[in-house]
């Protein structure tokens, strides 16, 4: 995983930023992954969760922070079923009172929740013993509790999904799609959506339809009669076959569909081989690298 995320993103450059890199040798847990990383960082470190898409202002976080004078800002973000996270109770003042870990129905008390990213003075990772695991949720949020250290909750109303499980990473990658996530990423491709117009790099067979909203990768190409979308996001370097269907469907880069093959509402990851005439269905994932054989289904 560390070498996918280098290759993609090596040195920031291309994006604009200069990033570094601190890897575990070990798993060190969310506290501890932090503090491994403390020697890069400088008098306030911003602490994202990789499993989460926000578009959250970091900005006007960073201004309540300094706002209240804390030492810690954690962003929260309201949901209409919290028994499946984190909990945070609030003062009157933002100042963070409690934590819940994933509650019964008896002990929801808000529907606020921790939403993954959180402001630190540099010297509060200090806090973080280097020896062992420490989770940043169990272990050095309540500390910072119990030595009352200046701590708030920041409660913003933007866009904010938990994709840690294959459905909400399709949720998330069609609701960039939709316009639900204020961004200005724009997959390069050939896209169809509202303002529809091709870029560079896919080749469409003319008789191939594209149904917004999609976005076809870069080198990527479609076949006689095939068809991809509504919702359907395709990686570089896709071929899809002969009257085939991509709806719903997210494919990470290189994948092969064959001819009258049928994706719906799934995920096909990169390099993954899909036969002729099989059926992807609802909910299905393929790994990396997989080969369905032709007439396949999946779930089966």
């Amino acid at each position: 995983m560390v070498e996918v995320v280098q290759q993609a993103m090596g040195d920031g450059a291309a994006h604009g930023v200069r990033l570094s890199y601190a890897v575990e040798t070990e798993p060190l847990g969310t506290g501890g992954g932090v503090r491994n990383a403390a020697s890069l960082v400088g008098d306030l470190v911003a602490v994202l969760n990789g499993d989460v898409l926000t578009d959250l202002d970091l900005g006007a976080m960073l201004a309540f922070h300094r706002s209240r004078g804390a030492a810690a800002t954690i962003y929260l973000t309201r949901v209409a079923d919290p028994s499946a996270y984190g909990l945070v109770e609030l003062e009157d003042d933002g100042r963070v009172r409690r934590f819940v870990e994933k509650p019964g129905p008896s002990e929801i008390t808000t529907d606020a929740i921790n939403a993954g990213v959180y402001l630190l003075d540099r010297r509060l990772l200090d806090r973080i013993p280097t020896d062992r695991p420490v989770s940043i949720e169990r272990e050095f949020f309540p500390g910072l509790l119990r030595d009352r250290v200046p701590f708030y909750g920041w409660v913003s109303p933007g866009y904010w999904l938990d994709i840690g499980d294959p459905a909400r990473y399709r949720q998330g990658q069609l609701d960039l799609l939709a316009g639900r996530v204020a961004t200005d990423v724009v997959p390069p491709g050939l896209r169809a959506d509202a303002t529809a117009g091709a870029t560079d790099g896919a080749g469409v067979d003319p008789t191939a339809v594209l149904a917004a909203p999609a976005v076809v990768g870069r080198g990527s190409r479609l076949g006689p009669g095939a068809r991809v979308g509504p919702r359907a996001v395709l990686g570089e370097r896709c071929a899809i076959g002969a009257r085939a269907v991509v709806e719903g469907a997210i494919l990470w880069e290189d994948v092969a569909v064959g001819a009258d093959a049928r994706l719906v509402d799934c995920v096909v990851g990169a390099g993954a081989r899909v036969g002729a005439r099989s059926v992807i269905g609802p909910g299905a994932v393929v790994a990396s690298g997989a080969e369905v054989p032709a007439d396949g289904r999946l779930p089966a």
